[in-house]
C-alpha cells in the first residue's frame, strides 16, 4: 500500500504550523511523525487525532497512491 501525506504538509504550511506543533497538539509519538514524513502507513486512530486538531477529514491529509504512481528510491 502506498500513501502520501503531501496534503498534510501543505495544510500545515497554509496554517503556519510546523510538524512539532502538530505532534504535540495531536499527542503523536516522534517515531510516528517519522513514518508520516517517510510516507509510510500509520494507524487510523493517529490520523483521527491529527484530523481533530486540524479540523479536517482523512481525505484532506492523506492520499492513497496506485503502486504505479510511486517512485522507487
Amino acid at each position: 500500500m502506498a500513501v502520501s501525506y503531501n496534503k498534510l504538509w501543505k495544510m500545515l504550511i497554509d496554517r503556519k504550523m510546523n510538524h512539532v506543533e502538530l505532534q504535540r497538539a495531536a499527542e503523536v509519538a516522534p517515531n510516528t511523525m517519522t513514518k508520516i514524513r517517510r510516507d509510510e502507513p500509520v494507524n487510523l486512530a493517529i490520523l483521527d487525532r491529527i484530523c481533530r486538531v486540524l479540523g479536517c477529514d482523512f481525505e484532506n491529509i492523506v492520499e492513497h497512491l496506485d503502486e504505479s504512481e510511486t517512485v522507487d528510491d
